[in-house]
């Protein structure tokens, strides 16, 4: 039994360290299946969305202390740029974003704007301890940014969202309440009884196996969301492709605003966490509310799903950049000659 359970935690693990492939893997094998699948798979497909998108959030939220917004006062000024890039200039980055290369689809306009609006990660806290940063503020910078998200997101989508998709902020306000708000509260408590059975050290070897559970949620809802809507996203493969484009030139944009204020605001360490406190956007809990929504067009799932693609390699590229330029005091030309 305990050999089982090992070599369960070790594949978890595994999973959640080459999650980029698995990423792409479900994508790929979804479009394909999808194109094959009858009604009655599609209907269950439909039915294990919800407790799929549960094993994918809960144990995200088992790492997660919202008690940390208590901590607010004393990491004020990171918390609020955080804030402003994540609720001003990255809505705005993405609108401007979706005119000029989603003019004519509004949905995968739509997964843009989930994106945006859903800022921070379990990999924000991750990435800022990795680059030497405030692991503190960022904690603090991610209790507050998701349960803002969860206020404001109904909010900004009913003005964002055109009229003609039908889009109700209520019916989404129930749909946080079911993929989020509940999975929080179940989170929380668990964190809690495990902390008094484990106590902190043990709960941190149970980390990863959180993270596991999570990243297995996350190729299953792929795979699911892929093979439903595989015939839509097909229907113009190009376009499909393409959505890559405004991604990578969103990211970009976040983490250079956010460096700057970083870097003009803020100590180094607490800029580490700014950064990665925006630049690093909640895709879990952007995927769980766009495939469990009937309202929202069904390619809306696409930016999402791609953008699983592009954030790790962001958090890792600036994490390396942190190490072998500032920590080391080179010119990132002196660094790129060094690796040689």
């Amino acid at each position: 039994m305990d050999n089982t359970i090992c070599m369960i935690r070790r594949g978890l693990i595994a999973l959640k360290s080459n999650l980029i492939a698995v990423v792409l893997g479900s994508l790929l094998v979804g479009l394909v299946v999808g194109q094959f699948i009858d009604g009655d798979t599609r209907s269950l497909l439909s039915a294990a969305v919800l407790p799929v998108v549960f094993l994918m959030v809960y144990p995200m939220m088992i790492t997660i202390d919202v008690r940390e917004v208590l901590k607010v006062r004393h990491h004020a000024v990171p918390v609020g740029l955080s804030l402003i890039v994540n609720f001003g200039v990255a809505p705005l980055v993405a609108i401007a974003l979706a005119r000029v290369f989603f003019g004519g689809d509004v949905a995968f306009a739509i997964g843009l704007y989930f994106i945006a609006l859903i800022p921070t990660s379990g990999m924000t806290a991750a990435w800022t301890g990795l680059a030497n940063g405030d692991l503190e503020s960022a904690l603090v910078a991610m209790a507050v940014n998701l349960l803002v998200a969860v206020a404001v997101l109904p909010i900004y989508l009913s003005v964002l969202v055109p009229a003609s998709v039908g889009f109700d902020p209520t019916t989404l306000y129930r749909q946080l309440a079911t993929v989020v708000v509940a999975p929080m509260v179940a989170g929380a408590l668990t964190r809690q009884l495990l902390l008094r059975r484990y106590g902190p050290e043990g709960f941190k070897r149970l980390k990863p196996t959180f993270g596991g559970l999570s990243s297995l949620g996350v190729m299953l809802i792929v795979f699911i969301a892929m093979a439903m809507r595989s015939e839509s996203i097909l229907a113009d493969p190009l376009a499909s492709a393409l959505v890559v484009v405004p991604l990578v030139v969103f990211y970009t944009a976040i983490l250079i605003v956010g460096a700057a204020l970083g870097r003009l605001l803020l100590s180094d360490a607490q800029g580490v966490a700014l950064v990665y406190a925006t630049s690093m956007r909640n895709l879990s809990i952007a995927l769980a509310i766009v495939v469990a929504a009937d309202a929202i067009p069904e390619t809306a799932v696409l930016p999402i799903a791609l953008a699983y693609v592009i954030q790790p390699p962001l958090g890792a590229f600036y994490m390396q950049y942190r190490r072998d330029v500032v920590d080391e005091g080179r010119t990132l030309r002196e660094a790129l000659a060094a690796r040689r």
